[in-house]
């Protein structure tokens, strides 16, 4: 009964006019107490249900939010969309979610059709070589606001909820490197996404703090998936002398970085030490454990839907970057380098090299 229920069949039940029941829906016009009572008897009695979009239609806005982001298959993202959603839900807000599938023209698809639903604000996570800036300035110049989360496509000025990506990738590399290992490293994102840039320069900063320098072929780039990861980790590990330790700039490659070490019966982090970055939930349950970098997604996305719907209400002010922290959570997957490989030579423990040296001093 709800979808077939009309404004002319209340009226009727009522004993009102179409534009009294109109008026008392859209609190468009003050209407007497008791005309506005029986009207919405009237409403409960039979079901009716308004439709949100014609009433958006008629403001020019609904109470929709729309958000896209590169991959809900990423574990990383949903924590982020929770955030959003909370904060959204609590202020009368929907959330329309879509997946880009990291593919740019899907994503500026997406940005473009998300504009007919008339959204009151749009939430965006950039797909790697999208060129979506001018989409996003065609939203503003029309009063849509628009918030970037995690990363910022080029040429973007607007407001953007971000990481300490830098510091992080930082602290998992100064990590590595106090614990001894000088040959380093690191497999990263698409570095034409900000945050995997970032992520490069905190792993580089903490190389030259320490004077450490690698090879180009250490610096392998990949898509921040499970298998471009475990591909990135092959070309690594059949190096002579291959590393010691690799950051992983997301937990998804680090996750095929393990895969590769079981593959080449390297153990970890007796033969190769990992690190990673998001410590996602699971990292706890690796074997071992995944030293990891925390980002906070839920607190992503619930910054995010906050700063939007100031803009929504009406709020004023520059465009605002703000910058969540990131923490270093150190779990197993780190040790000091067991081994020294010469280029050519086989596995010598430091172990065994203590036990010799201990023998010749008894001597």
């Amino acid at each position: 009964m709800t979808a077939t229920v009309t404004m002319r069949q209340i009226a009727e039940r009522a004993g009102v006019s179409i534009g009294t029941v109109s008026n008392v829906i859209n609190e468009t016009a003050i209407v007497r107490p008791k005309l506005r009572e029986r009207v919405i008897e009237a409403i409960r009695s039979m079901g009716y249900q308004p439709s949100a979009l014609a009433q958006g239609l008629r403001r020019n806005r609904t109470n929709m939010l729309g958000m896209v982001i590169p991959d809900i298959t990423n574990p990383f993202f949903p924590g982020v969309v929770r955030g959003v959603e909370d904060v959204a839900y609590k202020r009368s807000f929907r959330v329309i979610l879509c997946n880009a599938d990291n593919d740019p023209s899907k994503e500026a698809s997406y940005v473009r059709e998300l504009r007919s639903y008339h959204i009151a604000g749009l939430l965006i996570i950039p797909a790697a070589g999208a060129d979506i800036a001018g989409h996003l300035r065609a939203y503003a110049s029309a009063s849509v606001p628009v918030v970037c989360i995690d990363r910022v496509p080029d040429g973007w000025k607007g407001d953007a909820v971000l990481v300490a990506n830098a510091e992080g990738a930082y602290l998992a590399t100064r990590h590595l490197i106090q614990m001894g290992h000088t040959r380093l490293a690191v497999i990263t994102g698409p570095l034409k996404l900000t945050n995997a840039a970032e992520r490069l320069k905190g792993f580089t900063r903490a190389l030259n703090e320490a004077r450490i320098e690698i090879g180009p072929e250490f610096v392998q780039e990949a898509r921040f998936d499970t298998e471009s990861g475990y591909q990135a980790a092959l070309r690594l590990l059949r190096m002579l002398p291959r590393p010691t330790a690799i950051f992983a700039c997301n937990d998804l490659m680090a996750f095929g970085v393990l895969q590769a070490a079981r593959e080449l019966s390297l153990r970890c982090p007796e033969d190769l030490s990992i690190a990673g970055f998001d410590s996602l939930e699971f990292t706890k349950f690796t074997d071992p454990s995944l030293t990891s970098v925390y980002q906070p997604g839920y607190q992503l996305g619930a910054t995010a839907a906050r700063l939007l719907l100031q803009r929504v209400d009406g709020m004023r002010f520059a465009a605002k970057k703000v910058l969540l922290p990131t923490e270093l959570q150190k779990r197993n997957s780190v040790g000091p380098p067991n081994a020294i490989v010469p280029e050519g030579v086989g596995r010598i423990k430091v172990r065994e090299r203590s036990d010799l040296a201990r023998r010749k001093q008894q001597v």
